[in-house]
């Protein structure tokens, strides 16, 4: 194929190459498993430029997923608790997940329902925007829950 998209036909390698020399172009073998190979003639420092470009341009639409973490302890007051609610709403709606951790210390390991209370607080206040990724679990003296943002429906 020339550089225009038009097809030359099935052409030696040499016959190829003295075509795209004239031209002031590179022969790129297209799909060498092909029988016979597709070769193209094109100008390869724009080809690789503009491929560069478009992985560029898909690169910035994309969003790496990020754990947030949001660290409360059974106790915590509700206003407190609800501001730390509005930021957890804030990172799903951008797309990250949250990871909430109830921290207990001392006695207040011996009242966990305190810390599940907080767990459904956030569980049930981010119902709109976000879904439970981990349910709750105790791992020595720490309860941690994972929600993720809801999928976006097509």
């Amino acid at each position: 194929m020339d550089e225009n998209g038009v097809q030359l036909g099935i052409l030696p390698t040499r016959e190829a190459l003295q075509i795209a020399q004239e031209r002031g172009l590179d022969l790129i073998e297209v799909a060498p498993q092909a029988n016979p190979p597709v070769c193209r003639i094109m100008d390869y420092g724009k080809f690789k430029y503009l491929q560069a470009k478009r992985e560029k341009e898909a690169q910035k639409k994309q969003h790496v997923t990020e754990v947030k973490s949001i660290r409360v302890r059974p106790g915590t007051d509700d206003h407190d608790l609800d501001f730390k609610l509005n930021n957890c709403i804030k990172f799903l709606k951008e797309g990250d997940k949250v990871k909430i951790t109830v921290l207990f210390r001392s006695r207040e390991i011996t009242r966990p329902e305190m810390g599940q209370k907080v767990m459904e607080f956030f569980s049930n206040g981010c119902a709109e925007v976000g879904v439970v990724e981990r349910p709750p679990t105790m791992e020595g003296r720490t309860m941690t829950m994972v929600l993720a943002p809801k999928p976006k429906g097509k």
